[in-house]
């Protein structure tokens, strides 16, 4: 059997399609189960977590096992197999135990050295002995991982290289400037009771907020949470928990809003955070045009439903109405642009429109301003086929200075991707922490790391490798005290007047003799085994030997059996 990992991360998938495939508790076991009862595959174990989806297993063929792990995985997940598989990426062997070793580490996450995916990996192993997927191997595997993953945080400096996805994203918030000072006297909604938003809650309270509210499904949870924070001795902070029906009213409250639940669907809408804009402020929120983004707000009206424009491209600081907007069309798509601008034109618009004279106090555009922009615009279409271009667009208006600060650490979103466009709203999320992380610089401590997770990886694989012999050397030795046994029933039938004194001479210089002639075999065979490619002479002993498979087998599952009563709960 060998370790086998399929899975997908933030380094190998965009955002979008992490968030599609994101599994949820129960899918995760699903998964599992449906694992360990595939051909190719006999303990299995799931790494989930913000940014990576991972299936571990123990398969008997690579090929096999490589396109049922993606086939589940694909299923699960609920993203089809031929969109999955570019994403996917797969390591065996060695190779798998190098990238769960360098996982533990902090070397593959998205902010370097985050010490979070301990405990992801220690639950990750924790659910699959609770579904008993997880046998020897894997067992071995993760527990080795975490012990890995501490040695590297105790010996290096892996922590200066980067700090926790919390921390890292309330430094985005505060763009970059001292977090302490940035959140000091706000108050912070935080939109779930979990481990993350547990971390999120705590490291707002260290930092200096007024006040945590903590809001959550199940009410309790959000309660435990508040007790322990109001509790705490190295803060001062106010905390209470509220339920979930009471964001809204919360949201107009507070200065910066956590979330990181489980919802399969958006928490907070772009529609919700508008509404607490305006709460705040006693304004209708409004869209920053200045941002570019790949998901703008939709239009209060349905107005946007019959604009032959894709809004989507039209370039920052033009007017849909505008004549940047209308550049290039050819003359039909203008007729239906016009139909369309005309129910659609914006108060600014109008009021300009109507200080220059062109439209009257009803809000209509006057005949005569109609008749001379369509016989401008005729012209120029009918002369070159497509309205041009005449002018650049003019510079972006700076961007408000942000008042309200959301950070959306979950996966599959909580929050509308949408309200980065509201003004005077920052939002950080998975997607914008990637972009930010790329850029961070490493710690010259990944080194040392990479140098532990090496030397771990080779004496991992030396004693598995070393392990698979066992079984084979113990048969043998076993099948020689059966020997010596069988020998020395034998002469005392021959001999039997020999005394006790010499019987028992006798018996220890048979053992003695068999004894050294497999001494030096023995050894020499385990050493060999734990070297790479070693796995060949547990099959020469038995064929040297004629060694019966199935006692071979029987030691291998006493100490599996004597292993899971080792192994902790």
């Amino acid at each position: 059997m060998s370790l086998l990992v399929v899975g997908l991360s933030h380094r190998s998938a965009p955002v979008s399609v992490l968030e599609r495939a994101a599994l949820s508790s129960d899918a995760q076991i699903k998964l599992l189960q449906d694992t360990v009862a595939a051909e190719p595959a006999t303990e299995a174990a799931v790494l989930a977590t913000c940014n990576r989806i991972e299936l571990y297993a123990d398969v008997d063929k690579f090929h096999a096992g490589v396109a049922e792990l993606s086939t589940l995985l694909a299923r699960h997940s609920g993203v089809g197999l031929d969109e999955l598989s570019p994403y996917l990426y797969v390591h065996y062997e060695d190779r798998a135990v190098h990238h769960l070793f360098s996982v533990a580490c902090g070397l593959d996450s998205m902010v370097v050295g985050e010490g979070q995916i301990l405990g992801q990996i220690k639950d990750s192993l924790a659910t699959a002995q609770e579904l008993h997927t997880a046998g020897k191997l894997l067992n071995d595997l993760f527990q080795q991982a975490l012990r890995v993953g501490k040695r590297a945080h105790s010996e290096t400096g892996i922590d200066r290289a980067g700090q926790s996805l919390v921390t890292f994203g309330l430094e985005q918030l505060a763009a970059g400037g001292d977090v302490p000072a940035w959140a000091k006297g706000r108050r912070a909604l935080v939109i779930g009771a979990g481990s993350m938003s547990s971390l999120a809650a705590a490291t707002l309270a260290r930092a200096g907020v007024a006040e945590v509210v903590v809001a959550n499904r199940t009410f309790e949870r959000a309660e435990r949470l508040a007790l322990i924070l109001a509790e705490a001795d190295d803060n001062a902070v106010t905390a209470r928990a509220v339920r979930m029906n009471a964001v809204p009213d919360e949201l107009t409250r507070a200065d910066v809003v956590v979330s990181c639940t489980g919802a399969t669907g958006l928490v907070l809408t772009a529609e919700a955070v508008a509404h607490a804009v305006e709460g705040r402020t006693g304004q209708p929120a409004v869209a920053d045009t200045t941002v570019a983004t790949k998901a703008p707000l939709p239009p209060a009206t349905g107005a946007d439903e019959n604009c032959p424009l894709d809004l989507a491209a039209v370039q920052p600081g033009f007017s849909v109405m505008g004549e940047a907007a209308v550049a290039g069309m050819d003359a039909a798509t203008l007729e239906q642009h016009a139909a369309w601008a005309g129910g659609g034109t914006s108060r600014l618009e109008r009021s300009r429109e109507r200080a220059a004279g062109t439209i009257d106090r009803t809000g209509r555009r006057s005949p005569e301003a109609d008749a001379e922009l369509i016989a401008a615009l005729a012209a120029t279409a009918a002369t070159v086929g497509r309205i041009p271009e005449r002018r650049r667009p003019e510079p972006p208006a700076e961007r408000p200075a942000p008042f309200f600060f959301l950070l959306d650490l979950a996966m599959p979103r909580d929050i509308d991707a949408a309200v980065h466009r509201l003004a005077g709203v920052r939002l950080v999320d998975i997607e914008s922490l990637a972009e930010a992380s790329a850029d961070a610089p490493m710690a010259a401590d990944v080194d040392q790391v990479r140098r532990i997770v090496s030397d771990e990886v080779a004496a991992f694989g030396a004693a598995q490798r070393a392990a698979h012999i066992t079984p084979t050397v113990v048969a043998l030795r076993t099948m020689a005290a059966d020997v010596v046994a069988s020998e020395i029933a034998r002469l005392d039938g021959r001999l039997p007047d020999l005394d006790e004194r010499q019987r028992g001479e006798i018996r220890q210089a048979v053992h003695r003799v068999v004894d050294k002639l497999l001494h030096a075999p023995t050894v020499r065979v385990k050493q060999l085994a734990a070297e790479p490619g070693g796995a060949g002479y547990a099959d020469a002993l038995r064929t040297l030997f004629d060694l019966d498979p199935e006692t071979v087998a029987a030691v291998s599952r006493a100490g599996d059996s004597t292993d899971k009563k080792d192994r902790p709960a």
